[in-house]
């Protein structure tokens, strides 16, 4: 069976992390190379967070290329520190990368990657700031699919009462991408916030042997003291960017989407906020899910052999 391949854009902190790892051990997909934005952290910070892990898991050959440090509407102002650490994994201070990102910008990343891959999927897990330039791009090739993260319909938002981290960071990019004709699954907090990883599961992790489970299980923590008497009451932590890369491999059961056109909020109050009031036949926010995404994550990454 054919490998489904993957561009990952992210902001390298510590769920986009976990996601990367579990798209390394997941044997349905291959990533084919990671763009980078600010968010968690800045895009610089967040590709060499990226080459650190690819280095520990002794992966040297899928390219990594920083994108845009500043958001459309406003600079950047320093990520979420609060969250994710000061270095966006939780100040485990890993070794520094063996290489230096790639030297293409983004956008022309995402464009080879398109041209050589025609069923090419995107996997969005920070601000779409770098998305939104790509659209913008003449004569960019189309790539087959793109997977986002973010948004909140009926849930409320993490950051404002409406609106979800990476759209808020960048509500006129995310307006511009969900004015595209391009074939869209939003994976909102709706359905994120109902799957979570807690301190037995981090046991679980702590004992899978391995330099990048290693890792994952030191960074854990910091994310865990955030979210625990703040967000849940006890201590577990929502799995955003692994169950949207779960959801870009195809490998969830039950999945049920909303189809909808997706609208952004872009001033007042409600800034940031997404909304969907009308059909589409290209766009649509999963819902709900059958079974465990913890589960999964674990058993993927169980089930891989790490260097280390």
């Amino acid at each position: 069976m054919s490998r489904r391949p993957i561009l990952v854009d992210c902001d390298t902190g510590i769920d986009d992390a976990l996601a990367l790892a579990y798209l390394l051990a997941e044997p349905a997909v291959e990533i084919v190379g990671v763009t980078t934005v600010s968010g968690n952290t800045d895009a610089a910070r967040a590709a060499a967070n990226t080459i650190s892990l690819f280095n520990l898991a002794g992966v040297h050959d899928i390219p990594v290329a920083v994108g845009a440090h500043d958001f459309r509407g406003r600079d950047y102002a320093g990520g979420a520190p609060h969250v994710h650490g000061e270095d966006g994994v939780g100040g485990i201070a890993w070794a520094a990368g063996d290489r230096s990102p790639d030297t293409r910008a983004a956008v022309e990343l995402i464009d080879h990657l398109a041209a050589r891959h025609p069923d090419l999927t995107v996997l969005a897990l920070g601000p779409l700031t770098n998305l939104a330039a790509y659209a913008e791009t003449p004569g960019v090739a189309a790539f087959d699919r793109l997977v986002v993260m973010g948004g909140a319909f009926g849930h409320s938002g993490n950051v404002t009462a409406w609106a979800e981290a990476n759209i808020h960071n960048d509500p006129e990019a995310a307006a511009i991408v969900f004015a595209q004709d391009w074939d869209t699954t939003l994976v909102p907090l709706d359905v994120t916030m109902t799957q979570t990883l807690d301190a037995t599961d981090l046991v679980r992790l702590e004992a899978i042997p391995g330099a990048v489970p290693e890792a994952l299980a030191a960074m854990l923590p910091a994310y865990l003291d955030f979210y625990e008497g703040r967000v849940f009451p006890d201590r577990r932590c929502a799995l955003h960017d692994p169950l949207a890369a779960m959801v870009a491999a195809g490998v969830l059961r039950g999945v049920s989407v909303a189809s909808g056109q997706v609208e952004v909020r872009l001033s007042g109050g409600e800034r940031g906020r997404t909304v969907s009031s009308r059909s589409s036949s290209t766009q649509r926010w999963v819902r709900g899910m059958e079974g465990s995404a913890v589960e999964l994550l674990l058993d993927r990454l169980e089930g891989r052999e790490w260097v280390g």
